[in-house]
């Protein structure tokens, strides 16, 4: 380890860890995305938020740039170390600091797992509803980072309904201490929620109080084959009348073969052209006719041709793994990702348009796409052809992709739903914000990260 700057950071925190070997900084250098080639200058793990703290003033003394790392499982970049910044991973802060049963609340470092921080809620009889199927590798950090979504947001919303306090370790190397868990504060602004879904852009989270809310009663997940694009909303509406809603899911036929050979069963004897996953409440006798009711409905209007129940957990477990086993299904074929999201009442009209532009200028690429229809979040996925060079099928993909923001833009749409900005989709942030917005962002930036340290490059 010759770099002077990095000695000088050992003689300052003699026991932090801190590695500049090739397959660390391969590894810590970039998240799902895989257009960048990480060259980090190297990889710190702190152990506390001291650490942290002296980490972000060393590299404002020595003008070197941040990137903060959680889980990266990102699909846009934002975690990605391309020009010699520092990886500060925060794997080793990862417990859990208190659990208050009163207030409801669960206190946790940044680096603990999805999954870990659902199964320390469970031991407690409660719940942390926020979930997703990378959930046992992402970190609550960087959730938080990008506000993130998953399956269940149809009733419970997204990573910001549930964070009742944060602390912070600005750009500047400043300690914040955000809310602390009330749930009235009418106290001024409310930083908290300029630090959820920026990116680690402004600071690092360092803990994190998160709102744990009771458990739902039970639940039943079915699985729906239905023949039409223009079926899909009637359906949805149909079982938000009818049921109590916890996730409301789409895939085509294509994502489920990419599954299947992934190694899922297959649901019924024929394919059909989409596939619906949902669960709702199912607590008592009367859930279980307004269920029937519902399928009996959605068949007689035409909308549903086949469908399955669920008759045991390991059943819900499989009937799910078609819709979250897409995303890992798809990436040996280096899919080039949009995350889009309009209004509920506008993904009819959108996708009918979406889908007529992919045709048209997809004619020989494959397109899987597939979302949380619930919310009006929709995910397309360009598959790669084998034999064509990777900057020429970006090159391609962005250009349709600019044609998308159009479609987007005229419907009201984002062409970030819950994978944050990063460094895919930065040149279309002025298609979601103002010159105005966009310039407070930046003032914001520069007051919390005054010389500019924090995951530069990203977002703005």
């Amino acid at each position: 380890m010759t770099d002077p700057r990095l000695a000088e950071l050992t003689r300052l925190l003699p026991d932090l860890k801190l590695s500049t070997d090739p397959g660390d900084l391969d590894h810590y250098g970039r998240d799902w995305t895989r257009r960048w080639t990480p060259a980090p200058l190297a990889v710190a793990w702190p152990a506390s938020v001291g650490e942290v703290q002296a980490i972000v003033r060393w590299a404002n003394g020595q003008g070197v740039a941040i990137v903060p790392s959680g889980g990266r499982t990102g699909l846009s970049g934002g975690a990605v170390a391309a020009r010699g910044e520092l990886v500060v991973s925060l794997d080793r802060m990862n417990r859990v600091l208190d659990v208050d049963p009163v207030d409801r609340t669960l206190t946790v470092e940044p680096g603990i797992a999805l999954e870990a921080v659902q199964n320390a809620a469970r031991e407690h009889g409660l719940l942390y509803p926020v979930n997703f199927a990378a959930r046992g590798s992402c970190q609550i950090g960087g959730n938080i980072a990008t506000n993130a979504g998953g399956i269940r947001v149809v009733r419970y919303g997204n990573t910001r309904q549930w964070i009742a306090g944060l602390k912070v370790v600005t750009g500047a190397g400043d300690l914040l201490d955000l809310n602390r868990g009330l749930v009235k504060n009418a106290s001024g602004y409310d930083l908290r929620h300029l630090v959820i879904g920026s990116e680690g852009t402004l600071g690092i989270v360092v803990e994190a109080t998160l709102s744990l809310t009771s458990p739902p009663p039970p639940s039943q997940v079915m699985l729906l084959a239905v023949p039409a694009m223009d079926a899909l909303m009637k359906v949805f509406a149909e079982a938000r009348r009818r049921l109590r809603l916890e996730a409301f899911e789409f895939f085509t036929d294509k994502a489920l073969r990419y599954v299947l050979a992934h190694g899922a069963q297959k649901p019924f004897a024929e394919e059909h052209p989409f596939y619906v996953v949902t669960e709702f409440d199912a607590a008592d006798g009367q859930a279980e006719n307004d269920t029937l009711a519902f399928f009996e409905y959605c068949v007689g209007e035409g909308w549903v041709v086949d469908g399955v129940i669920a008759s045991s957990e390991a059943q819900a477990a499989s009937l799910w793994r078609l819709r979250e086993g897409i995303t890992e299904s798809l990436a040996p074929h280096k899919p080039y990702k949009n995350d889009v999201s309009v209004r509920i009442s506008a993904v009819p009209a959108f996708m009918d348009e979406m889908q007529t532009l992919l045709d048209a200028e997809y004619p020989y690429f494959e397109v899987v796409w597939f979302g949380h229809i619930g919310d009006g979040n929709l995910h397309i996925n360009v598959l790669k052809p084998a034999d064509l060079d990777d900057a020429a099928f970006v090159d391609q993909c962005e250009h349709v992709t600019t044609l998308l923001v159009e479609t987007l833009v005229r419907h009201g749409g984002s062409i970030s739903a819950e994978h944050g900005i990063g460094l895919v989709k930065k040149p279309w942030l002025g298609s979601v914000r103002s010159e105005a917005e966009i310039a407070l962002m930046r003032g914001i930036k520069a007051v919390w990260d005054p010389n500019g340290i924090m995951n530069p490059g990203k977002l703005l």
